[in-house]
């Protein structure tokens, strides 16, 4: 489920949406018109999408994961130098 953040689109703020907020929200779902806590009107703001990069065997960046779609990752051990991890 997407993350959105939200931020005070009014000049009054409180603590949550002054410094902005995250909600856990399904796509179809309509966008949050009002703060949480203290019902002023918020916007959600656009971010940049996050991306698994853990070390899991299931995560995009794992080597088996990487091995399996035929790409190689990169080592670097010195400045410039680098090697195919196995």
């Amino acid at each position: 489920m997407p993350t959105y953040v939200y931020k005070a689109s009014g000049e009054k703020t409180c603590d949550t949406c002054g410094d902005g907020f995250e909600v856990e929200q399904p796509m179809s779902e309509a966008p949050l018109e009002k703060c949480p806590d203290c019902g002023e009107p918020v916007q959600r703001v656009i971010t940049a999408p996050n991306v698994r990069t853990g070390r899991s065997e299931k995560s995009l960046l794992s080597n088996k994961n990487l091995k399996e779609h035929g790409f190689h990752k990169l080592v670097r051990e010195d400045k410039g130098v680098y090697r195919k991890e196995v």
